[in-house]
């Protein structure tokens, strides 16, 4: 059996920057041990697996150790193969996730929009295990679907952490998002995600379902700027949009090839 695979960097005009995303194309759903294991050979943050449906596509995504709930990048990446190498005519594309419902993405020019729904989360006390992994005593710490989110004051702080990925292992959620007003743009974070295999996420589209409400209500503004710090850097353009948050950033393709299974 061979499966057409392409690996796309999203949020990025350039390439070997932003998050890079297997996406494997499928006639019918695998296994989904095989597909684990694909994930984990793989060994990216995530590979997406499409499936034509009658409206568009249903997508799943794999991290090297555990399914996940939602994923922006990988979504991205997936919208930039279906508009350049699958002969999508429209400019938006309709995603359906098992697990989180519709999610669309419009096209205009080389510009990709995400339309994610808004996380539900919770202001809680600085849990002291977060501070230890963390490394860092942040002012303000809230709790999401999925992850916890850690606000800091200035940008450096966010630059300068240095996680004890061990113990971040163990807080029994997705990943831990740290976050600061940006000195170019309008926030800055990073994400970490230890327990989910990946100890720092380059760029995570599903934690701006949290972020760009966060920020927005902040900042008083509903259009905002974000850079995710992690090496290889990852540049999005925000929007809330009442229970939905649009999520726009760019793709370029860096492989495309087949895998071959049995």
């Amino acid at each position: 059996m061979k499966i057409k695979m392409y690996q796309v960097d999203a949020f990025t005009e350039k390439l070997f920057g932003g998050n890079p995303a297997a996406v494997c194309i499928l006639d019918k759903w695998l296994d989904e041990g095989l597909m684990q294991t694909i994930g984990a050979e793989n060994n990216l943050a995530e590979t997406a697996f499409i499936v034509k449906n009658s409206t568009g596509y249903d997508i799943r995504w794999f991290t090297p150790a555990v399914e996940v709930d939602l994923c922006g990048h990988a979504t991205l990446a997936s919208a930039h193969v279906v508009f350049n190498y699958l002969g999508h005519a429209s400019d938006e594309i309709v995603f359906t996730s098992p697990r989180s419902g519709v999610l669309k993405v419009k096209k205009d020019g080389s510009l990709l929009t995400l339309d994610f729904p808004t996380d539900v989360f919770h202001k809680i006390d600085v849990p002291k295990f977060l501070v230890d992994g963390l490394g860092a005593v942040p002012d303000e710490v809230y709790k999401g679907k999925t992850d916890y989110m850690a606000v800091f004051s200035y940008q450096h702080e966010i630059e300068a952490l240095k996680p004890d990925f061990k113990s971040l292992a163990l807080l029994g959620e997705r990943g831990v998002i740290a976050t600061a007003k940006g000195d170019a743009v309008d926030f800055v974070s990073r994400f970490f995600a230890p327990q989910s295999g990946i100890d720092e996420d380059p760029v995570t589209g599903s934690a701006h379902t949290t972020l760009t409400q966060y920020w927005s209500k902040k900042l008083g503004k509903d259009e905002l700027s974000a850079i995710q710090l992690s090496a290889r850097k990852g540049h999005l353009a925000c929007k809330l949009m009442g229970d939905r948050v649009a999520i726009s950033g760019h793709a370029v393709t860096y492989l495309v090839g087949e895998i071959e299974i049995g």
